[in-house]
């Protein structure tokens, strides 16, 4: 009885702590939301700029900046649901959680979509698997749905191919190129491909133009993120997705997941030695290496009790995060073709 006793009163103490340091770091930083707002003010200018540049025009000429408005909000709308749908399951659970600390990245020859999306910061533990659970699953799923509400608002209001005869006046007489800067395709892609190009009269811009679409640009980069953050390893979305579905079996997951990423990232070293297979990317090898240094394979050991019962509703919940994956994945993201 009294180690019982004792253990109630450390966690007793340790619950005091807590809340005294949360208490501390909420009155040194009153204002620190100012920081959260100057970063959404830089990444909306970072992303306008990238938006112009993606029409083909030049970003850094004033008059241009409106032609780079729509991107700039569809882009900042995902990336915001994204993060706010981590933030308000951790508020759900009461954990508490910064705003989203946006990242704007103005070099666009490093990064032509203007920005590197955002964090957002837990400033105290998280107590059950549950929580742990519907913390990860709830951003992915909050991103992907705004992105495929953008896409299908984007296929419905294609333009006619006057628009990018505007952006390309050679193509009139050369014809469409399909060479070049091409995003890669994934099974959604092809799906609304599929679909709407049944309307008569409606055309599909190839993939290699899409960039050119504000709607579809955004919608192809919001799934894009959606499936990286998917990937079942380590401190990722999906690693806790893992964890919290399989317990210490994930890592099983995780080195799957990491050795297809070396293999499939060495068979896009093969087009350098003009072996041509179109199954491969360097982007892969560059991630195995970040998951291996930085963002680890493995899920760290969680202290709370892994024995806890998810429930179907959250394992269904988990599956379909797993499917949104997959019809997510782009298998060569993005190429020279």
């Amino acid at each position: 009885m009294q180690d019982s006793y004792d253990n109630r009163e450390n966690e007793r103490l340790d619950s005091d702590s807590n809340t005294y340091e949360t208490k501390t770091v909420k009155k040194k930083n009153r204002f620190s939301f100012l920081i959260n707002i100057l970063l959404f003010i830089l990444t909306f200018f970072t992303t306008t700029i990238a938006g112009v540049g993606w029409l083909n025009n030049d970003p850094y000429q004033l008059e241009n900046f409106n032609l780079g408005i729509t991107y700039s909000v569809l882009m900042l709308l995902v990336i915001s649901t994204h993060e706010f749908g981590h933030y308000f399951a951790a508020r759900l659970h009461r954990i508490d959680v910064t705003l989203p600390y946006y990242i704007p990245f103005p070099f666009l020859f490093l990064n032509p979509f203007g920005t590197m999306g955002a964090v957002i910061k837990m400033r105290t533990r998280m107590q059950t698997k549950k929580s742990l659970f519907d913390i990860g699953v709830a951003g992915p799923i909050a991103g992907w749905v705004t992105s495929m509400v953008i896409l299908v608002i984007g296929y419905m209001t294609l333009p006619s191919i006057d628009y990018l005869y505007k952006i390309h006046p050679e193509y009139q007489s050369t014809g469409i190129i399909t060479t070049g800067l091409t995003f890669g395709n994934n099974l959604v892609f092809l799906f609304f491909e599929k679909i709407f190009s049944l309307k008569h009269g409606v055309f599909i811009p190839p993939m290699n133009e899409i960039y050119h679409y504000p709607f579809l640009c955004v919608g192809w980069f919001g799934l894009l993120i959606t499936s990286l953050n998917m990937m079942p390893v380590g401190q990722l979305d999906g690693g806790h997705i893992s964890y919290a579905m399989f317990g210490n079996k994930s890592k099983y997951v995780g080195y799957t997941v990491f050795y297809l990423l070396v293999f499939f990232g060495i068979l896009g070293i093969l087009p350098l030695l003009n072996i041509k297979l179109d199954i491969g990317s360097l982007n892969w090898l560059v991630w195995a290496i970040l998951i291996f240094f930085v963002i680890k394979i493995k899920h760290p050991p969680i202290c709370y009790d892994m024995d806890e019962p998810l429930g179907l509703a959250r394992t269904a919940i988990g599956w379909f995060a797993y499917f949104i994956f997959i019809v997510s994945f782009c298998p060569i993201p993005i190429s020279e073709l």
